[in-house]
């Protein structure tokens, strides 16, 4: 801009929008950067996003959506699950300093996984009342809500943060703040709003859009390190793939798969699973390799915990090689894991790069050895499926529900075109052995170990994907974490039903399990695990249907299935449902409690 204020240079190409406040600049920055839904926690000063977006749609202007949740936690994992299915950055909105504390557990999640969500509090307003609109003069809190540093809060857990001051362009603030979000390695962002500020006039605003400052092109890998490890992977007789969240990128699984079948290596989950869906959970060379410890190459594509050190890693001959976007783990502070090649960039640019370095170096021999280790893997594939089909029927004669029957008959009820949020940690495993899926998108984690994502977290899938499918395992320590009241009443409100089946077993694995292992037999083990277990349960049913949604219990093995398929037939007929079974508590012999805990079916 030039001192008149007129357009000069490349500025001159910055996008115009309508505005009469600076609260209606921010949304119509959020919607040119690519945000569509702001997930909204109401608040004392940050009424300003209510009159903005409800103006914007009166107007025909730009803006995102809002959507009213009930609880900040829910809120922030409804954002994280929108941004995971649609691959879009997401917003959220909450109450100055207390409402960001009650994003909670969320704001790891979003750090630890990497989502790219605009984070967004109030701030207390600091305008001497009567100095202006929105100063702090219609109540005495605004003292006590205002903070040395409010950004400090989560500083730690976003890659930029910045409170909004009178001197900025707003639109500006907006577009940046996407641009370093959506950047990989990609996470969250926070920005502070005091309310006399968004309040402030504008007659009409200009800024440039995300696409305008512009996102770094992701990069290719080093060719040279291409071809060192491409011969490696030639000349192994055991390699391996590990990989957490390549999926992450849709382009990566059919990449990762290409050179998978083209070597006949099998690919590995990171420890304990996966992130999301990378490989096809159903493809012959998915998890039918030899231990780790066995490889002799080890390929690490975009994992930040591929193994837990001296606990199954490779053997101290073996070559390991990371690949990805972040292949140093920079946002953990210590890391262990060494490596005799680390390559930055993008993991499908660098797949498709790896394959073809590969496909130049394969002749007779080399093909003929491949197909051979190829036809090992897949009969070894086959007994491990009728292993684990055999486990599960064996599993179902049992009266009382067996984990391995409940994700069994899970695996059965949701198809290929579904989207599946895994949240059951001590059975996630199972989950993910009896789950069908290949399609890229279709499965997720949190990426974090921040309890109550999943709830909030299907709400958001849901929105993203209306027309598909959205089911919840998790357990009902997880479940109780993610406020569920607060996140159906939502899904009820905004017609975006998911079905949640809750894996009941009134007991968390690191307050009986975890105690058992390190305190075998000790004190707490004796008195029952203290702190440990919850009896009774809440009835998730009831709490399901106190804000019009289907709630069902099940106790019997022969239930699960036919219970599963209504809970999934209620969403579709666009009640959202939960589905909560019955599971022998951990460390507690299943002998040691009756079946008849409460009546099956409907509440």
């Amino acid at each position: 801009m030039d001192r008149t204020g007129r357009a000069s240079g490349r500025d001159a190409g910055w996008a115009e929008v309508s505005a009469e406040e600076v609260s209606d600049v921010l949304v119509a920055a959020m919607a040119l950067g690519g945000v569509d839904h702001l997930f909204f926690t109401s608040g004392s000063e940050i009424m300003f996003w209510q009159e903005a977006t409800a103006k914007a749609r009166a107007l025909a202007r730009p803006s995102p959506r809002l959507v009213n949740v009930l609880h900040e936690n829910v809120t922030l994992n409804a954002a994280i699950g929108y941004t995971m299915v649609s691959g879009r950055p997401a917003a959220t909105a909450a109450h100055v300093d207390i409402g960001t504390l009650s994003y909670g557990g969320a704001i790891h999640t979003a750090s630890r996984g990497g989502y790219p969500v605009l984070i967004t509090a109030g701030a207390a307003p600091r305008a001497y009342p009567g100095t202006m609109r929105g100063a702090r003069e219609d109540g005495p809190y605004y003292w006590l809500q205002e903070t040395p540093d409010q950004g400090g809060i989560v500083r730690q857990y976003v890659k930029w943060d910045h409170r909004l001051e009178l001197q900025d362009n707003p639109g500006l603030i907006v577009s940046r703040a996407l641009q370093v979000a959506l950047s990989e390695p990609a996470g969250p962002v926070y920005l502070a709003v005091p309310r006399e500020v968004a309040m402030l006039p504008a007659s009409g605003a200009r800024f440039p859009t995300v696409t305008q400052l512009g996102l770094p092109v992701a990069p290719c890998a080093d060719l040279d390190g291409i071809r060192e490890l491409a011969r490696w992977l030639v000349e192994s007789e055991s390699p391996v793939i590990i990989t957490c969240r390549a999926g992450r990128s849709l382009a990566a699984v059919p990449a990762l798969v290409r050179l998978a079948e083209l070597l006949a290596i099998p690919v590995h989950d990171g420890p304990p699973w996966t992130d999301c869906l990378s490989f096809p959970f159903d493809h012959p060379l998915h998890r039918s390799g030899p231990p780790l410890e066995e490889a002799d190459v080890v390929l690490v594509v975009d994992a930040e915990v591929p193994w837990i050190p001296g606990v199954g890693g490779p053997h101290r001959g073996a070559k390991v090689a990371f690949v990805g976007p972040d292949p140093i783990a920079a946002r953990i502070p210590t890391v262990e894991f060494t490596a005799d090649l680390r390559l930055q960039g993008a993991s499908a640019k660098a797949l498709d790069q790896l394959h073809d370095a590969v496909a130049g170096l394969l002749d007779g021999p080399r093909r003929r050895r491949i197909a051979e280790r190829f036809e090992r893997l897949k009969r070894r594939r086959a007994e491990q499926e009728a292993d684990a089909e055999r486990l599960a029927l064996e599993a179902g004669r049992s009266e009382i529900v067996e984990p391995r029957w409940l994700c069994h008959e899970l695996g059965r009820v949701v198809d290929r075109e579904a989207i599946l949020l895994d949240d059951a940690l001590s059975s996630s495993g199972l989950v993910q052995r009896y789950y069908r899926g290949d399609r890229p998108g279709a499965f997720f984690r949190s990426g974090g170990s921040a309890g109550g994502w999943g709830i909030g977290a299907a709400l958001g899938a849901k929105l993203a994907a209306p027309e598909r499918d959205v089911v919840l395992a998790v357990g009902d320590g997880y479940y109780m974490f993610g406020v569920p009241s607060a996140a159906l009443w939502t899904a009820k409100a905004y017609a975006a039903p998911f079905l949640a089946v809750v894996f009941q077993n009134g007991s968390y694995s690191t307050g009986t399990t975890q105690v058992e292992e390190y305190y075998p037999g000790g004190y707490s083990a004796r008195s029952g695990f203290e702190g440990g277990t919850f009896e009774p349960c809440p009835d998730f049913a009831k709490e399901a249907e106190s804000v019009g949604c289907y709630g069902e219990n099940v106790i019997r093995s022969a239930d699960v299935g036919p219970a599963l398929r209504r809970g999934l037939d209620m969403t579709r007929r666009g009640v959202p449902a939960v589905v909560a079974v019955e599971l022998p508590r951990l460390g507690i012999p299943a002998g040691a409690r009756g079946v008849e805990t409460r009546r099956p079916g409907r509440s």
